[in-house]
């Protein structure tokens, strides 16, 4: 029986030339680090916590953050200065090459994804579509 050819491949050398490297997931900022540290600190039935996005606001997605027991099946994991962040399934695609932060200031203490896919965003900030 002969062998068939799926597909043939070529192999050149790369000269004179940069490859980019591949972006990360999701990069967490030494304050996310730190702040989700402190978190889990007082949940030690959790190991870490799980990101997702949701059908929700005027612009059509948001993020949402839980704790996490376990890693599922389908989920990204992000391991960074001791901290786990998995990402759901659903929003893998979604959160590729963003970084997580956390500020405070006089009126507010949150999570801030900078997250360079959006294309637009409400009011309010809690919504964004891609």
């Amino acid at each position: 029986m002969a062998s068939r050819i799926v597909a043939a491949a070529t192999v050149r050398a790369v000269k004179g030339r940069k490859l980019l490297p591949t972006r990360a997931a999701l990069v967490l900022t030494p304050s996310a680090v730190a702040r989700v540290k402190s978190i889990l600190e007082t949940k030690p039935e959790f190991i870490g916590l799980k990101v997702g996005v949701r059908q929700r606001g005027c612009n059509g997605l948001s993020y949402t953050l839980d704790y996490a027991s376990q890693k599922d099946k389908l989920d990204e994991e992000v391991v960074q200065d001791g901290v786990r962040i998995f990402i759901d399934r659903k929003a893998q695609l979604t959160l590729l090459g963003t970084e997580m932060d956390y500020v405070e200031n006089k009126l507010a203490s949150e999570f801030v994804f900078n997250n360079p896919n959006i294309k637009g965003t409400c009011g309010c900030g809690e919504s964004f579509s891609i």
